[in-house]
């Protein structure tokens, strides 16, 4: 066998720049790994019609158990002239780990705790929900120990030519000793984020501290246009919300507001809404849909 190892070394396939892959053998032929192509990004994004439903995903990460955000900020900001979407939470934070397996496939390990149940399961959200939102995003997280950074970029694949997915990573200690792990990675953030220093990703770290000792930072740009060019959100129209520029235009006395406005929508998000949101500085007032209803009707399902 360890002559057999020795012979394939080379159709050894590395899926992801921190995964340790290994084959199957059969009749002295490797077994292969499947890859994940750079264009299945977006492809996975396609599932999102409407931009809402992508920024939902990234919402019920941080009111999913195993983060247990008392609040959210979503806001929008624009870095080296170009509009972003920001979501930050006062959450547990992630580790290295699993901040690796966000920025994986298929990996969750949410659990329910005391009747708070999941939304979150098939380890697909974050990925699916911020490329709809945009092509790059890059997330910065906070816990007790470590402080991670870590980009998934479609703009970063296709600069490098890249054939399959990689998602540089770098972790910082919290105990006055900034080492980073992996130079590679940080000098790929550097290159090909929005921020160009260590000094510039510190402070983005420190912001979440703005929100509590622990947290996650999003910052999503290169954001999907119009066909005139325009990003799908308008940003001016209401300074305490976000709204999608083709609903507005389509909108009539039928269309509920919530079809183009975020702060509605988000009002109406959860039945039992367990944490708060802020969109742009102002607090989202929650809803209770079952107490606001004209009629209504209850069916029992077996």
């Amino acid at each position: 066998m360890l002559n057999n190892l020795q012979n394939v070394n080379k159709n050894i396939l590395v899926l992801n720049e921190v995964f340790s892959i290994s084959c199957f053998f059969s009749n002295q032929h490797p077994i292969l790994f499947m890859q994940i192509s750079p264009k299945f990004l977006h492809a996975n994004s396609t599932s999102h019609t409407w931009p809402f439903s992508a920024i939902a995903e990234l919402i019920d990460n941080s009111y999913d158990p195993d983060v247990r955000a008392r609040q959210i900020w979503i806001d929008w900001t624009r870095i080296r002239g170009l509009d972003c979407l920001s979501f930050m939470d006062n959450g547990e934070g992630l580790t290295r780990a699993r901040l690796h397996k966000m920025l994986s496939f298929g990996f969750s390990e949410k659990k329910a705790t005391k009747s708070h149940i999941p939304v979150g399961v098939y380890g697909n959200g974050f990925k699916s929900g911020s490329m709809r939102l945009g092509k790059d995003a890059i997330v910065f997280t906070k816990t007790r120990d470590t402080m991670s950074v870590g980009l998934l970029s479609q703009s970063y694949l296709e600069a490098i030519g890249a054939q399959r997915v990689l998602v540089p990573m770098i972790t910082f200690r919290r105990d006055g000793h900034n080492h980073v792990e992996d130079g590679g990675s940080l000098r790929a953030i550097l290159t090909h984020s929005l921020f160009n220093s260590e000094k510039e990703l510190f402070a983005e770290l420190r912001a979440i501290s703005a929100a509590g000792p622990t947290g996650t930072r999003i910052i999503i740009w290169n954001l999907r246009t119009t066909t005139n060019g325009e990003t799908e959100f308008d940003f001016d129209t209401d300074k305490y919300d976000i709204l999608i520029r083709a609903n507005i235009s389509d909108k009539s006395n039928m269309t509920p507001e919530s079809e183009y406005s975020l702060r509605a929508y988000c009002s109406i998000l959860y039945l039992k809404p367990r944490m708060q949101i802020i969109i742009r500085g102002q607090r989202v007032k929650s809803q209770l849909i079952s107490k606001s209803l004209a009629h209504i009707a209850q069916d029992n399902y077996r």
